[in-house]
């Protein structure tokens, strides 16, 4: 299957499929698409319906499928990147919310990260999800996108919600910041991520609560 990105950063894909090959992607992606594609809408039963729920994703996917040659596009809902990664390669660890769509042969699960203080405090959530299997997978990045190489049991500091996705080889833990003044006044928060290698991380520059955050100072507020 080929596939354009196109138009940062309102991003869209476009995939242009032959006969007989299929997506499924997350509800309400499809922007436009040729005739003879179908789609259909499945749920994945209760099972995957909840784990839907707690990663925050649609409790459905579509499943598009072309009758014939034809080419479907699909948008990101925010300013970013969209970014292909094949699963057949490598198992990917990404931010809950990040799916946009997979070929057929992927597979979606929960990821529990090592320690729930890591999830609790570290500003990825507790739950990130995991894609195993074989084939592709395109996924939303806030902002725009910075890859970094960690070799074995380097680190690399992170400030809370800007990991996009890592390779399954990377582990992730949290770091206190030190210094009550650093605390109060840093800006920083009380806990930085501490993404550690073999493997890639993919940093995002913009994190979808931080521009909602830059954003509210802008709107008007009701008075008091």
């Amino acid at each position: 299957m080929k596939y354009e990105i196109m138009n940062q950063p309102f991003t869209v894909v476009t995939l242009h499929m032959a006969q007989g090959e299929s997506i499924k992607c997350q509800s309400g992606a499809m922007a436009w698409m040729s005739p003879g594609i179908q789609m259909e809408t499945k749920t994945g039963g209760l099972g995957g319906m909840f784990k839907k729920a707690l990663v925050g994703e649609s409790l459905a996917l579509n499943h598009y499928t072309a009758m014939q040659d034809g080419e479907l596009t699909l948008a990101k809902h925010s300013p970013g990147d969209i970014l292909l990664f094949n699963i057949s390669e490598m198992p990917i660890i990404a931010q809950k919310t990040s799916f946009l769509a997979a070929t057929e042969g992927v597979n979606m699960d929960i990821y529990l990260q090592r320690r729930a203080a890591t999830g609790f405090f570290g500003g990825e959530g507790f739950l990130m999800q995991k894609y195993t299997g074989s084939g592709y997978a395109w996924l939303e990045i806030d902002g725009s996108v910075q890859e970094r190489v960690l070799a074995d049991g380097e680190q690399l500091i992170i400030d809370s919600g800007y990991v996009a996705a890592m390779e399954a080889t990377c582990s992730m833990d949290i770091q206190t910041v030190k210094g009550f003044t650093n605390v109060i006044l840093g800006g920083e928060g009380l806990f930085n991520t501490v993404v550690t290698g073999p493997g890639k991380v993919w940093l995002q520059t913009m994190p979808i609560n931080a521009l909602a955050m830059n954003l509210y100072a802008y709107m008007p507020h009701p008075s008091n």
